[in-house]
């Protein structure tokens, strides 16, 4: 079974105005060294949002040479999650305003939430107008990095190169999850994951199956409901579903955006503070949640006029203990004539279809999973060797930990961009890997202030700060709201969230807390 796409399928889906970036040129047409440099001062891997976000601050602080600043990108493209997902109606689920660099304002966000050609164009533009650019190495995939006590010792698929600092910008929703399903190698017909969306199956008139009802089918089937002769959809455990309340930008608003950018400012700030005021009841007042749940309970009622759909469509936990799902038509897609909703999850996957956990096979002709990702188990950590010469993932052991979820203990120079524990059930993202792109810089610069060779996080401030995060984390309703989420690891330990405000992430994250750092001169 197939279970990627084809480069070509993804530009068909971005868009002819969509500007792809090969590994043999840049965007401005200039040549691309035939080596990489032998050492550069900060290497970055990875250029999704948050290998972006790092790299334009570097820039901006000054680190501006082609010895200062390298970024290795496996793909031929910028964009990371928003290059790697192209299913259909692929959209975010925070608003354009606040879903965007700080230092990238964008007036021209066709919708209140951004679809994925048009984050990805935006992406790709800020790249090129920001200089980003003239730093990055497409085609470049991490093989392994060890640190030999002064320096990261990169080996990558075009060669070796060392750096002083290392920056993992991965991102946690990079690895496609598929499901632990007996004989899902066997099925006949032809699979793929959602975020590697086959766009050369043809769906049109044919029996379709959907595993998963999380954030990315509730978009994609929608979509191809339509489309599709039949659709069956297995819901292991139904989520909670806000409407969406999605809308276009009119020209007024965009023009006065343009002209006077500080009306767009103040539209972001308005949605954060709206957005912050959630975690309220995530993580502080419990008993706001119900107001929540409340908006939620009507828009299932008032979309879902059956009760027997109704009840197996009703989630058995508090709303936020997983993601809060948002759409507007999810439900009328699941009561068209050539959909069914079976509540029994897919037990096994035979040549022909999809057995669920009643017994009942389902004959099918394509099948997409829609199964999420493996934040907790990344594997870029299989590839870091710190100094014990022990890799990322053997020192976490399935349990991922980081100060501030930027630095490990026995990893000196590597800084981690979305790591552990820094997850948001409520705001943007971007907002916090601008925090931790803030705090790299000042750690570099710190480097270079005290003439040293290296930091590292002492290994009491590590475990102190994890404890700590843990027990801000035992009441949220992520860790109380009855469910089984992917915020909790293999060891059954939350190392996904942030546990409060994002504007407190912001406040320890502003300045390099050199105290807690082993520090070596030159």
């Amino acid at each position: 079974m197939a279970l990627d796409s084809n480069r070509a399928e993804r530009q068909h889906t971005y868009g002819q105005d969509c500007i792809f970036l090969g590994s043999a040129s840049t965007a401005g047409g200039e040549d691309v060294p035939d080596e990489l440099p032998a050492e550069v001062r900060v290497l970055v891997v990875g250029a999704g949002c948050g290998g972006l976000a790092v790299a334009a601050h570097l820039r901006a602080a000054g680190y501006r040479s082609a010895g200062d600043l390298l970024i290795i990108e496996k793909a031929d493209e910028v964009g990371g999650t928003w290059r790697d997902n192209t299913y259909p109606e692929c959209a975010c689920d925070v608003q354009s305003v606040l879903y965007s660099f700080s230092f990238a304002p964008n007036p021209d966000w066709p919708n209140s939430y951004g679809r994925q050609p048009d984050i990805l164009r935006y992406l790709i533009r800020t790249t090129r107008e920001s200089g980003l650019i003239d730093h990055i190495r497409f085609g470049c995939e991490l093989v392994d990095a060890v640190w030999d006590g002064t320096h990261w010792v990169a080996t990558t698929s075009q060669g070796t190169v060392r750096a002083q600092v290392l920056v993992a910008a991965t991102g946690a929703l990079s690895a496609p999850r598929l499901p632990d399903l007996p004989g899902i190698g066997t099925f006949a017909g032809q699979a793929f994951h959602s975020a590697r969306w086959d766009h050369s199956v043809p769906l049109a008139g044919r029996r379709v199956g959907v595993v998963g009802t999380g954030a990315s089918a509730v978009q994609f089937v929608p979509a191809i409901a339509p489309e599709v002769g039949r659709l069956t959809v297995f819901q292991r455990t139904p989520g909670w579903v806000l409407p969406r309340g999605d809308r276009p930008y009119v020209a007024g608003e965009r023009a006065l955006y343009r002209r006077w950018p500080i009306t767009q400012k103040i539209s972001r700030g308005t949605t954060y503070v709206y957005r912050e005021s959630m975690v309220v009841g995530m993580a502080h007042v419990p008993r706001a949640l119900p107001a929540f749940q409340l908006v939620a309970e009507t828009h299932l009622k008032r979309q879902v006029r059956d009760p027997e759909l109704r009840e197996k469509l009703r989630p058995p936990f508090q709303i936020g203990c997983k993601r809060a799902l948002l759409s507007d038509d999810w439900f009328p897609a699941l009561q068209r004539p050539n959909v069914e909703l079976v509540t029994a999850a897919a037990a096994e996957v035979t040549p022909t279809g999809v057995v669920d956990a009643t017994g009942r096979g389902h004959d099918l002709d394509v099948l997409i999973f829609g199964t999420g990702f493996t934040p907790t188990e990344p594997p870029v950590a299989r590839l870091l060797t710190g100094s014990a010469g022990r890799s990322l993932a053997e020192t976490w052991d399935g349990s991922p930990r980081a100060h501030l979820g930027i630095t490990v203990h026995g990893f000196p120079n590597l800084f981690l961009m979305y790591g552990p524990n820094t997850n948001l059930g409520h705001s943007s993202i971007i907002y916090m890997l601008e925090s931790q792109a803030r705090y790299v810089v000042d750690a570099v610069r710190t480097l270079d202030r005290g003439r040293l060779a290296s930091v590292e996080v002492r290994a009491e401030v590590e475990s102190a700060g994890a404890d700590a995060m843990q027990r801000q984390l035992a009441h949220s309703v992520w860790n109380t709201g009855g469910c089984a989420s992917w915020y909790l690891d293999r060891n059954g330990r939350n190392s996904v969230m942030w546990p409060t405000f994002t504007w407190r992430y912001r406040q320890r994250t502003r300045r390099f807390d050199l105290d807690s750092y082993h520090l070596k001169a030159v």
